[in-house]
């Protein structure tokens, strides 16, 4: 069992044709069951075309309707990425991930806002993508450092997923699934949406969660963690420190009125029950120690 995706997971690529969106459709494509899993891709101006045998659309809606396709990933530019998304979500996808880096916030607004009642889960925008180890992976991590395992990672940092990954690969420890859920401040899944699923999933039996500074998402799903997980939940803050009066980091991680510091989010994480470091480098040995 996995979460989001398996290999039955049918992938369509919006913005197939872009340098990026070629690149990581075929990594895609070449990964495990990705020969089959990936099936179409979306390009209003090339329908009828082809990509590493992949067939070509004009829509998504059409490219689900020939093809089966339940997922999609985007590398559309940011300008026009958020369209993409509420162009997928209108076709009534399961899943969108969006991997675009810089998409004005306005834009995420109203695609959230459209989203009220609908099914598709978002995952990202400015995200890794989500991989399910020796199935299927959606997204730019590597896939050759993930291995099939029992323990789940959810992180708002890219590079931290990977060198969470790379610490339990070095101990030995395979992932069911790793979620990339973005560091941006309008963005789809959050900590608590993906602890819910581990939580539920048979094949998760712990967790690496990987915050940042701003915002509360963290205590939100620490104080979710406390009263319903049954699992152990490893836990990280990455914050950056800038020039005097300054932080830095994801686009999300802004601090307002001494809210959202990476001390605050620890602190919280730790009366709540959630294994803490504040060493990076200490995640995977945490995590193992909590198995034992």
């Amino acid at each position: 069992m996995s979460i989001l995706i398996n290999k039955n997971t049918r992938v369509m690529t919006q913005g197939i044709t872009g340098k990026t969106g070629q690149f990581h459709t075929k990594m895609g494509k070449e990964y495990a069951n990705g020969g089959n899993c990936y099936v179409a891709g979306v390009n209003p101006r090339k329908p009828g075309e082809t990509y590493e045998g992949i067939p070509i659309f004009a829509t998504v809606k059409e490219a689900k309707q020939k093809t089966g396709a339940n997922v999609s990933v985007i590398y559309v530019p940011p300008p026009f990425a958020a369209a993409a998304i509420d162009e997928a979500v209108e076709a009534d996808l399961d899943l969108v991930i969006c991997i675009t880096e810089g998409i004005p916030v306005r834009d995420m607004i109203r695609t959230k806002y459209k989203m009220q009642g609908r099914r598709t889960k978002l995952v990202g925008p400015n995200c890794p993508g989500v991989i399910t180890p020796d199935e299927i992976k959606i997204g730019i991590m590597p896939g050759h450092i993930h291995k099939k395992g029992r323990v789940g990672v959810v992180s708002r940092s890219g590079t931290l997923t990977y060198e969470a990954v790379g610490q339990l690969m070095e101990l030995g420890l395979g992932q069911s699934s790793c979620v990339g859920i973005g560091g941006d401040p309008v963005n789809g899944l959050k900590h608590i949406d993906v602890l819910k699923m581990f939580n539920d999933d048979t094949e998760t039996d712990a967790v690496i969660m990987v915050g940042e500074i701003g915002g509360s998402d963290e205590e939100t799903a620490a104080l979710w963690v406390k009263g319903n997980m049954k699992k152990p939940v490893v836990g990280f803050i990455a914050g950056v420190t800038a020039p005097p009066g300054k932080r830095m980091g994801h686009a999300g991680a802004i601090i307002s009125g001494g809210k959202g510091t990476a001390q605050e989010k620890l602190a919280v994480m730790e009366e709540c029950g959630i294994k803490i470091t504040k060493n990076p480098a200490e995640m995977g040995k945490l995590l193992k120690s909590v198995l034992k």
